[in-house]
């Protein structure tokens, strides 16, 4: 088996881009845009095209949660923690859950995808992780921790365990990243 370096720094840079945003680090978004391009790279390179797709809309939510971040408070400030509001936490699951079931069924009709729902499921919710993540609410954690889960279990059903451990890694940090927004938000309201 053949050393790919394009794959060893965008796993280096995806775990360090999820460590700097829990600790609400700027630097975790140009780091994510990296390590991004390096996996769009990648799956281009193995035809793994859908994948590619999803990579490039990561780019676009990522440089939009650089902007986010750094001028998405009031006045254009630097954004803060925030929760997510009962009616926008719907709309987000109800997106999720159509984009599952839109998704899940194109696959189970149009190729021979294996787990069709389970990896649309997936990918319909880690973009609307993604878009939480850059607008700075809470439960962006508590979803991730969720999709990161079924990752793992998807991967380890598939025989793709060097997979299943880094995205068990990124649950490890969803929890942590939970934790510790959540103090920054209750240092924010004392």
């Amino acid at each position: 088996m053949e050393w790919n370096w394009i794959e060893f720094f965008a796993v280096v840079f995806g775990l360090v881009a999820v460590y700097f945003n829990t600790k609400e680090i700027i630097w975790g978004w140009p780091t994510g845009i990296i390590g991004v391009v390096l996996s769009g790279i990648l799956f281009y390179q193995v035809r793994l095209y859908a994948d590619l797709g999803l990579h490039i809309i990561y780019v676009i939510l990522g440089f939009y949660g650089w902007y986010k971040w750094l001028y998405g408070g009031k006045n254009q400030s630097e954004l803060k923690v925030s929760h997510t509001n009962t009616s926008l936490m719907i709309g987000l699951i109800i997106i999720g859950i159509v984009g599952t079931a839109g998704t899940g069924y194109f696959f189970q009709q149009t190729t021979d995808a294996d787990l069709p729902y389970w990896d649309a499921f997936t990918t319909a919710f880690s973009l609307v992780g993604q878009y939480m993540l850059a607008k700075k609410k809470l439960e962006n954690w508590i979803l991730w921790i969720v999709v990161d889960a079924v990752a793992s279990g998807i991967y380890v059903v598939k025989g793709l365990y060097l997979l299943a451990l880094l995205y068990f890694l990124y649950l490890g940090l969803a929890t942590y990243g939970y934790f510790s927004w959540r103090q920054s938000l209750a240092i924010a309201h004392d």
